[in-house]
């Protein structure tokens, strides 16, 4: 069953080229991205591996852990990163998943139960559908799902622009209009009353409708 916004993201333990993790705990008051990949040596996900780690960064500023995943073992992992170096120019700088036993692939609905116990002689082709990005909060509950062809790559800056807005409306009551970015007009939530808003918002805001209010983007 896939995965769906809201739902607790189910925990697991697993190798890692960082060590052995239970997900849940490694997460602990942080926010989680996690990321999958359908096979080793593929080219487009080399890159955007790659792209990830030189964003660690931005990530660290926003209290978020990045998590990989894919579906071979933890030592070709290890392999694997000296290529994305190469490709990159960026050292795999968070944990990857091995998930040989395909079980955290299942767990997360990227692959049919009866898919097998192994990722022994499956193809990318055949693990087509492990391409899902999770957005994962402190309380352990879903944000965010997508999910890619294996023919395009992912767009982490678009998944660093959701994150600033998922931490901010559940920090501040707002939601985010269309092509939002980080310091532009935000939308008051439906469900504050504008008598609690102007409270909030002394100086008002525009409405081009009275179930739209823009305001500043308020200051953490």
């Amino acid at each position: 069953m896939t995965l769906q916004i809201g739902q607790t993201a189910p925990d697991f333990e697993a190798e890692t080229t960082q060590g052995k993790i239970k997900f849940h705990d490694w997460i602990g008051n942080s926010y989680a991205i996690l990321f999958s990949h359908p096979k080793d040596f593929t080219p487009v996900c080399s890159t955007e591996l790659g792209y990830m780690a030189g964003l660690k960064g931005e990530f660290d500023k926003r209290n978020t852990k990045i998590l990989g995943l894919s579906v071979d073992p933890v030592g070709d992992h290890e392999r694997w990163a000296g290529d994305i170096k190469a490709i990159t120019g960026n050292d795999l700088n968070y944990p990857l998943i091995g998930d040989k036993d395909l079980k955290v692939s299942k767990l997360y609905g990227m692959l049919p139960a009866d898919s097998g116990e192994s990722s022994q002689g499956r193809t990318a082709v055949d693990n087509q559908t492990v391409r899902n990005v999770f957005i994962i909060g402190p309380d352990k509950k879903v944000k965010l799902v997508l999910a890619y062809p294996m023919s395009t790559g992912r767009n982490f800056d678009e998944i660093l622009r959701v994150l600033d807005s998922i931490q901010l409306t559940a920090k501040h009551q707002v939601a985010t209009p269309v092509n939002w970015k980080a310091g532009q007009k935000v939308i008051i939530a439906p469900a504050v009353k504008d008598e609690d808003a102007k409270k909030k918002y002394p100086k008002g805001w525009e409405a081009p409708r009275p179930y739209i209010r823009y305001v500043d983007q308020p200051k953490d």
